[in-house]
């Protein structure tokens, strides 16, 4: 019988609750929701919340009665804010977070490098933003409470699964003993020790790295600014490096690489542990009284599942892939799968696409985690050097950084990216007619990319106008000398489909436009259109997870249908085509 702890974590700022268990009505019997999301960790509620957008209910089943020990994932990038923006639940997490942009790299004490990351005015969020695992958690379970088709259950811990051609079964454990539930669909969302991927006997592909590192979070009084910094090679950890974050709460994240051979016991043996924090604050310059909150000790790995889909179980977040921290990819590669599924999921689901959708999340997904491994692997060699050989070209790269200019962006971390989901089955030729003089693939926002933000006025941007609406997003870019029958016309080409399109109208001078889609944005000073290179006549077709599906210099009823057919993972009609 499943006893979990009722005592609150110990924590030296946060304030642990306790969310009891209550016992279901679909005890011993059918689900009272087509999808069963097991783990509520960040990825399994955002992918809930994901689904309820689209009328689709979950249960999710949670066996801690408690948010997550530690700072964990803590920094959200610009992608991640967009997408819990889309969901309408960002604003916490900006009230809570420590947002940046910088990072700093050091080699034996002297400044050997500046990082900075990309960011434009174009952008409501920068780059990073910093916030604890618990306040991350905290924010997403108070999301789903609020939300009716999201059945959150705490204290309850998958034992058993039995996946069938239709449905799965599972036995769940309880503090009143197990019970079996049965349901269409099931989504493990459990994290990096995944029972689901356990019960299912599944491998991952990749690379398990050598090395472990301390991670400890601490509260101090710390006079220094929001950044990444990287030290490598201090006096008092030859050969390794240590990593330094800014929380809130006054609570500072530090990572730092164990000697060859240490033990996790040893690392984490408290005299042990207070020496080395002590180093790190004076190396930093900040020898000031400190907290322990929590330790914990890390190794890197690049994996994922060669397949994320097995039946009636789709894998997400870690228990899909495991990524290494050095780039902040973990949560922030989970989002973006979960935001990919969730659409998919319920489209399935509500009978809007067949099951043939969900095939390329799998084919999307591994992709994008396969590359992130390989990137993420070079990060992780430099971090942690696998060999003798790729020491010695980390120790060399850190020698000419103190004098040559050219050694210097080897030192940048590679950070997390909006996946990218070039080549995907859903997407149509591309319709595009490049501008003389730009090249070829380079004007406005490429098929497979996420979709751009774009300033529009004080505190006023097009994901903002765009706002949390579900369904795919035609975006239509009209001239002053439009013909509103025309433009009507196309914008009435999604009307007989049978799931959610919201049309987007853009214009300098909507004027007698208005009223022709659910947004009409004046354009006046052309911003839009230079983002996403257009004219009047160019038009965008934006899938529900706002990946570009689509685009043409010119649009016509039948092209928008099409795209939206292939969108779908439905079959195309014969001799249709797709071609700008």
């Amino acid at each position: 019988m499943h006893q979990p702890s009722r005592e609150p974590r110990a924590s030296v700022f946060y304030r642990y609750g306790i969310h009891p268990y209550r016992r279901s009505a679909d005890r011993d019997g059918r689900a009272q929701a087509p999808v069963v999301i097991v783990g509520a960790g960040p990825i399994g509620l955002v992918t809930a919340l994901g689904l309820a957008r689209f009328g689709v209910a979950s249960i999710v089943l949670e066996e801690d009665l408690q948010v997550s020990h530690g700072s964990r994932a803590i920094v959200l990038t610009r992608r991640s804010l967009e997408i819990l923006q889309q969901l309408g639940i960002d604003r916490p997490f900006r009230a809570k977070g420590l947002a940046w942009s910088f990072g700093r790299s050091f080699y034996r004490g002297r400044e050997v490098y500046r990082m900075v990351m990309p960011h434009d005015e174009d952008d409501r969020f920068l780059p990073g933003l910093n916030i604890q695992q618990q306040y991350t958690e905290e924010y997403l379970i108070a999301a789903c409470a609020g939300e009716p088709l999201i059945d959150l259950r705490f204290g309850e811990k998958l034992v058993a699964l039995a996946p069938g051609a239709h449905e799965a079964s599972l036995a769940i454990d309880t503090p009143e003993g197990e019970y079996t539930l049965i349901a269409p669909w099931v989504v493990a969302a459990d994290g990096g020790r995944s029972t689901v991927r356990r019960l299912l006997g599944l491998k991952m592909e990749g690379r398990a790295y050598a090395g472990n590192f301390v991670i400890a979070d601490i509260r101090a009084d710390i006079d220094l600014p929001t950044e990444r910094l990287c030290h490598f090679e201090p006096a008092w950890n030859a050969g390794n490096n240590v990593l330094v974050h800014r929380q809130p709460d006054g609570i500072w994240r530090i990572d730092f690489r164990l000697p060859d051979g240490e033990t996790p016991q040893a690392a984490l043996e408290p005299s042990m542990l207070r020496v080395r924090i002590e180093a790190v604050l004076a190396m930093i310059g900040q020898p000031v009284p400190w907290q322990l909150d929590w330790a914990t000790v890390y190794s890197a790995s690049a994996l994922t599942l060669p397949q994320l889909v097995h039946g009636r179980v789709a894998f997400v977040g870690d228990a899909a892939h495991l990524l290494p921290i050095f780039g902040v990819r973990g949560f922030n590669t989970g989002i973006q799968d979960s935001h990919n599924l969730a659409w998919k999921l319920a489209f399935v689901i509500r009978g809007w696409a067949g099951a043939d959708l969900l095939a390329s999340y799998s084919s999307e997904c591994v992709a994008a985690a396969r590359e992130i491994c390989e990137e993420a692997g070079k990060s992780t060699r430099f971090m942690t050097p696998p060999s003798a050989g790729f020491r010695l070209m980390r120790d060399a790269v850190l020698s000419f950084s103190l004098s040559e200019e050219f050694a210097k962006d080897l030192l940048h971390w590679r950070t997390s990216r909006p996946h990218e989901y070039r080549g995907s089955a859903l997407s149509s030729v591309d319709g595009f007619d490049v501008a003389p003089g730009i090249a070829a693939g380079a004007a406005g926002v490429a098929i497979g990319a996420a979709a751009r933000n774009v300033k529009l006025g004080e505190d006023d941007y097009l994901f903002d106008r765009l706002g949390s609406r579900p369904g795919f997003c035609l975006l239509l870019f009209a001239g002053e000398r439009a013909d509103p029958r025309q433009l009507a016309e196309l914008l009435a080409a999604p009307r007989d489909l049978p799931f959610p399109v919201f049309r987007a109208l853009i214009a300098a001078q909507p004027g007698a436009l208005a009223g022709l889609a659910e947004v009409t944005l004046s354009d006046d000073g052309a911003r839009i259109a230079r983002k996403y290179a257009a004219a009047p006549g160019t038009a965008y077709l934006l899938r529900p997870d706002r990946h570009v599906c689509a685009r043409w210099s010119r649009a016509d009823p039948e092209r928008v249908r099409e795209a939206l057919r292939r969108a779908t993972a439905a079959q195309a009609s014969a001799g249709a085509s797709l071609a700008g």
